[in-house]
């Protein structure tokens, strides 16, 4: 599985590139990088924000919604949502140490690892939409 850290350095990593794909005459790809290290970084933020009711937090979490209604009421998880109606936001959702790190993944079959490189030159081909 890959690591959060990973996916939220390639950002970064995808910028510098296109720096030097433009110091070399590559316009296109660099302007393709730029804007997957954009969508990226918005759906890294989005998936931040995300909340979960209590019931939710526990499926994703692997501790139970009372657990984590405690941890909410001792103010050791924020209150994502109001009083009466808590909700937790996925950056701040503790996990059992034998939950993966984000269990929607686990779930899906896995696909092959696919480089930077390979991802820019499909982007390339086959184009944006």
């Amino acid at each position: 599985m890959t690591d959060r850290r990973t996916v939220t350095s390639l950002p970064a990593t995808w910028r510098k590139r296109a720096k030097g794909l433009r110091r070399y005459g590559g316009e296109t790809p660099a302007t393709a990088l730029e804007r997957c290290a954009d969508d990226l970084e918005a759906t890294l933020v989005e998936q931040d924000e995300t909340t979960f009711s209590l019931v939710e937090a526990s499926r994703e979490s692997g501790y139970s919604a009372d657990h984590l209604g405690r941890l909410v009421r001792d103010g050791k998880i924020p209150n994502a949502g109001r009083p009466g109606a808590p909700r937790i936001a996925l950056k701040d959702l503790p996990r059992k140490a034998h939950m993966p790190s984000d269990p929607r993944l686990a779930e899906k079959p896995p696909r092959r690892e696919l480089s930077n490189r390979q991802i820019v030159q499909s982007i390339i081909e086959k184009g944006i939409e």
